[in-house]
Parts: C-alpha cells; sequence; structure tokens
C-alpha cells in the first residue's frame, strides 16, 4: 500500500495546488521587490512590478536567474532575509572558483527536511527503518537534506557520509540498515565491495534505496538493485533550491514529482526563453515560492527534462519531470561532482599552461573515470621524466583544489591534441547514461 508523509498536500486535488502556488507567487514576487535590490533591478528592466503577478499564469512575465546571476550577486547579493535570521549555509562548485553560496532560515531547513521525507516515505520508509546516509555531509546538500528528512520520519539514521567503504558495510550488516541514501555510482561500488566479501542480495538487509546528485541510467538502477536486493530510487534537486527532494520518485519509478507546494517548474527553449507545452522536451527552470533567505524566481537549471501531469499510479497529483537528459551548458557531473570546463582552463592557465587540453569522461564497473589530458608548452617540454611527474603531480594537486574531485592527468607533448577549425572538442563523454 502506498504511503505519503503528508497526502493532504501530495495528494491535493490540482486546483487546489494551483490555488496555493498562486497564493503563493504572488506574496515572494512582493517579498522579494521589496528585500531584493538585485532581482527587483532585473524586473524595473523588464518593466515589471508585484502587481502584474497575480497567479500563476502571470510567471512568465517575470525575469529569469541564472548562475552568472548568482556569481555576480556572490555572497549576499540574492539575501532575502537580514543575514541575523538566516542559520546555515551549503555550498556547491562554481565555475571558476566561486562557489554557489545557498542561505537557509530555520523555516527554510524545515521545508526542505519536508521534502526529504515525503521522498524517503515514497520509498517505503517508516519510523521502523534505519536509514544509513552515505552521502558527503558538509556544505554538500546530499547529506544534510537526507539527513533531516530520516529524522523527520522518524528513522534511525545512520550519518556515515561518503567513503570508508568497508566501515559502510559493517554498519549496513550490524544494524540491519534497510534504506540506504548516496550516489548511485557508490551505491554500484558498494554493491561490487559486499558481492567479494560473498554477500549475496538475500544477506544485505537493505530494502530500498535513494539515489540522487548525477546522472544514472535505467541499465545501472537494474544492476543495483539485482546486486544489493533494494528497490532502487531517484531523487533530484540543486542547492540553489535548497538540495535534494526537489523532486522523487514513487512506487511507479516513473519520472519523478516535484514539490509543487514548494517549486514552480516550467520548460523553456533553452536559446529562445520560449515556456514550451508540457510533455516539450527542454530546459527546466524553477521558482521557489516560498523559501525565505534564498529566494530563487524562474532559476535556469539548465537541465534538460520534459513534464508530465498524467495519472500516477501512487496517487500523488504533483507534476513528473523525467530523468534528466543531459544539460544545456558545458556543466559535467563526475561522481556527484559539478565540474565545468572553464575551471579547468582558469588552473591551467594559472599554472603556465597554453589552455590546449581534453577531458575524457568515462564509466568503468559503474564508477566515473575522469582524465585530463594537458598539451605541455615548448618551454616545459623536456625528456626528463622526473621533472615530467613533478608538472604533473603539481597540476593535479591545483585541480583537486579547484574541482574538489582528484582527476587523472597526463602532460602530452606540444601540438599533440588535436585541433579544430570550429568549436574546439574540449569534452569526451563516453558514459552511457
Amino acid at each position: 500500500m502506498e504511503r505519503y508523509y503528508q497526502p493532504e498536500i501530495e495528494c491535493a486535488p490540482r486546483e487546489e495546488i494551483v490555488k496555493l502556488q498562486s497564493e503563493r507567487l504572488a506574496k515572494q514576487v512582493r517579498r522579494v521587490w521589496e528585500n531584493v535590490p538585485y532581482y527587483r533591478r532585473k524586473m524595473e528592466e523588464k518593466g515589471v512590478s508585484p502587481d502584474d503577478i497575480r497567479g500563476i499564469e502571470d510567471l512568465h512575465k517575470l525575469p529569469f536567474l541564472s548562475k552568472a546571476d548568482l556569481r555576480e550577486a556572490y555572497p549576499y547579493g540574492l539575501l532575502g532575509k537580514p543575514l541575523k535570521d538566516c542559520v546555515r549555509i551549503q555550498s556547491t562548485s562554481g565555475t571558476t572558483g566561486k562557489r554557489v553560496v545557498a542561505f537557509y532560515t530555520q523555516h527554510d531547513i524545515d521545508l526542505w527536511e519536508d521534502c526529504c521525507a515525503r521522498a524517503i516515505v515514497a520509498a517505503g520508509g517508516t519510523d521502523e527503518d534505519v536509514c544509513q546516509v552515505s552521502y558527503g555531509y558538509g556544505l554538500f546538500t546530499g547529506g544534510p537534506g537526507l539527513n533531516g528528512g530520516s529524522h523527520k520520519v522518524g528513522c534511525l539514521t545512520v550519518p556515515t557520509s561518503s567513503g570508508n567503504t568497508d566501515r559502510q558495510i559493517m554498519f549496513i550488516q550490524d544494524l540491519s540498515a534497510t534504506i540506504l541514501c548516496c550516489t548511485p555510482s557508490y551505491a554500484a561500488y558498494l554493491g561490487e565491495r559486499m558481492k567479494e566479501m560473498g554477500l549475496g542480495p538475500d544477506e544485505i538487509p537493505l530494502k530500498a534505496g535513494i539515489f540522487g546528485a548525477e546522472a544514472w541510467s535505467e541499465e545501472m538502477r537494474q544492476d543495483i538493485q539485482n546486486t544489493l536486493g533494494i528497490r532502487a530510487y531517484d531523487i533530484y534537486g540543486l542547492t540553489e533550491l535548497s538540495g535534494p527532494g526537489v523532486a522523487f520518485e514513487c512506487s511507479a519509478q516513473h519520472g519523478m514529482h516535484i514539490n509543487e507546494d514548494h517549486f514552480i517548474a516550467e520548460i523553456i527553449d533553452p536559446d529562445t526563453e520560449e515556456v514550451l507545452p508540457e510533455g516539450s522536451v527542454g530546459e527546466l527552470v524553477f521558482t521557489a515560492i516560498d523559501k525565505e533567505a534564498f529566494p530563487m524566481i524562474r532559476y535556469r537549471t539548465r537541465d534538460i527534462c520534459s513534464l508530465t501531469r498524467e495519472k500516477c499510479s501512487c496517487g500523488r497529483t504533483h507534476v513528473r519531470m523525467s530523468k534528466p537528459m543531459g544539460r544545456s551548458d558545458d556543466m559535467l557531473i563526475i561522481r556527484g561532482v559539478n565540474v565545468f570546463p572553464s575551471q579547468i582552463e582558469t588552473v591551467l592557465l594559472n599554472q603556465g599552461y597554453a589552455a590546449n587540453y581534453q577531458i575524457i569522461v568515462d564509466r568503468v564497473n559503474n564508477t566515473d573515470t575522469f582524465d585530463v589530458q594537458v598539451e605541455l608548452t615548448p618551454e616545459m617540454f623536456t625528456d626528463n621524466v622526473g621533472e615530467i611527474q613533478t608538472h604533473q603531480k603539481k597540476l593535479e594537486a591545483a585541480l583537486i583544489s579547484m574541482l574538489g574531485i582528484r582527476p587523472k592527468v597526463t602532460l602530452v607533448a606540444p601540438k599533440t591534441i588535436a585541433r579544430s577549425e570550429g568549436k574546439a572538442v574540449r569534452v569526451i563523454d563516453r558514459r552511457k547514461i
């Protein structure tokens, strides 16, 4: 039988959802107009005022926000509340070392944790479950979000964070963990390690997994489900909007329900910025209608997907989004970390290299591989292997510092990376997602 964390909201009739969204949107726009000068300027440039926004039918009149706005307004330019009312930040990496910093009031955290609680209950979670949260904790939103959601459901929460795989498996076994929350690639790795230890699906106490923060295929889902003997559920979110829990999969496992009482979703043509009809594939845009500290309005996620309002067998009435099919910018998600080619360029230029490089991403044994080939400048080029290794280690350390993830760096002779007459092919992504 399908369970819900907040059934009166999750299964609300469409008219009720539209009414709620319209009221909250009008209030939020007025609040932002009065408290966020940066966004007010954008509205004035577009010739729109709060009086023009009476409901969701007026949403298209408002200006978009993009990652460029977040960088320009960093750190406090988009704050919607006085700093004394904010109780936490979370952060994700930015394109040139400037991070996206999102702010939260206690009210924001409560709503975010409700969203994550809905996802856990949709995956079958109750107060009798043991929920192991193996997403990273700290600035990354994965750990804190699911941790809070697990508390709200009443699960025994095991905050293992990521890494230390054998200890993770020990806790799963000893505490009889029933729900696992982590990236899909880490879930696959845990499954492989358990298999090596001679543990079959019947000897693993887990029954469900909530996996997100990176793209993963249906084939990978089946593989994880078979190895761990679980049902694997997708979850979607981004730091700018709160973190995981913006949308989540239900028992139907056919698209993720967006928490429409907190977020309004649109699909636009990324080039013309025109709103597309339901069912169209385009760029996902979100408006957070009750977030206080960091109120994102018409935020362009750059994720490409589609929306559907077809009736769902689970009984939830909120719109569903498909798995993101790619991105309308050049961002890569590698092992759950956002990586931009421009970040790599910044490091290379700072270290005295020319911007002749190639990023090669692949997936081997369900784990992303991340190789960066970089041309030496003629001045650096030498037959001295020790010298090359020193250059390599120094560059690797600088890239880890910038990206928060370790690439395998290969230094190659000048002029060995193929040149293009058009746009340079900087990224080769061989993952089958």
